[in-house]
């Protein structure tokens, strides 16, 4: 069986690097790809993915994109369900990135250039 997912598109925010309990890297973020199509008279239509990077890749997203930094993930889906604080049950699926490429022009932010240095 198959589970791959290939994306380009561009950062919706500023990746935030986070660890877990246990000392591990974790960066959760969003990416807005366009459709390639657009109906006649409309708009061209915007999806938007939930992208999670772990250890060396999370450190990586963060480091070197920012909001509208385009960018290239090869990974895979994961779907989890998890409870919220009042009770009710959620379901997410998110894409789990292994790969991470630039797909444009590199943006720069100084203040995350020295944060992670």
């Amino acid at each position: 069986m198959t589970n791959r997912v290939v994306l380009m598109g561009r950062m919706v925010a500023d990746p935030e690097l986070k660890k877990t309990k246990d000392d591990v890297c974790v960066t959760t973020f969003r990416i807005a790809v366009d459709r390639n199509y657009v109906k006649e008279g409309a708009e061209r239509a915007t999806d938007f993915f939930d992208i999670v990077a772990w250890r060396n890749t999370a450190e990586f997203v963060c480091r070197n994109f920012v909001k509208g930094s385009a960018i290239a993930i090869d990974g895979h889906l994961q779907s989890r369900q998890y409870q919220t604080k009042s009770g009710k049950q959620r379901n997410v699926t998110e894409v789990i990135a292994e790969t991470v490429c630039f797909a444009g022009e590199r943006k720069t932010n100084t203040d995350k250039d020295t944060e992670h240095s």
